[in-house]
């Protein structure tokens, strides 16, 4: 029966190994890359893990997608089935739209911000001005401690939609 289903499947197999191992050297080379920026960047070893997830996340879409290419289904059906589900998760995502624009900054701001934890920065907001020490970057906001020790969480989105001066450079250990 084994036998049976390895010499039908046979082609299919064979791409299947393909397929995995082009997906798992993909997936080690973006983390590699990753790694790197946040060596080279000094950025907090928190958000490297963050950016990991969504790198097996993006390797997860392609290879689910790959391998139903390969076992034979439709790219008309698969094409069908892609965009329904998309359509779901894009009414539920317009819905959440803070939630995605805040994942989204926090992927750019791995990437290219200026600032990091432990820099002292002041936000230039007219309704809310802002001078605090970076505690955390998460996936959706920043852990900013005031002098008088005041924990503020601030949006992602808004650091990168305010202006935003570097007052100290690793002001926390001054602090210590």
């Amino acid at each position: 029966m084994i036998e049976e289903f390895i010499f039908n499947n046979d082609k299919q197999l064979i791409w299947t190994g393909i397929v995995v191992l082009v997906l798992l050297l993909l997936r080690f080379i973006l983390k590699k890359s990753a790694n790197r920026i946040a060596k080279r960047d000094e950025i907090n070893i928190g958000r490297t893990r963050l950016i990991f997830k969504y790198i097996n996340v993006l390797v997860s879409f392609i290879a689910i997608f790959s391998l139903l290419l390969t076992w034979g289904v439709e790219v008309r059906e698969l094409a069908l089935v892609f965009s329904s589900v998309f359509a779901v998760i894009g009414i539920g995502l317009f819905a959440i739209w803070s939630i995605l624009s805040n994942i989204t900054s926090g992927i750019i701001m791995f990437f290219s911000c200026p600032y990091k934890i432990g820099d002292k920065i002041q936000i230039h907001d007219k309704e809310f001005p802002l001078e605090a020490i970076i505690e955390d970057i998460k996936s959706f906001q920043l852990h900013l401690r005031t002098d008088e020790g005041e924990l503020v969480t601030y949006p992602n989105n808004l650091l990168l939609q305010k202006p935003v001066s570097l007052v100290k450079k690793d002001a926390i250990l001054e602090k210590e």
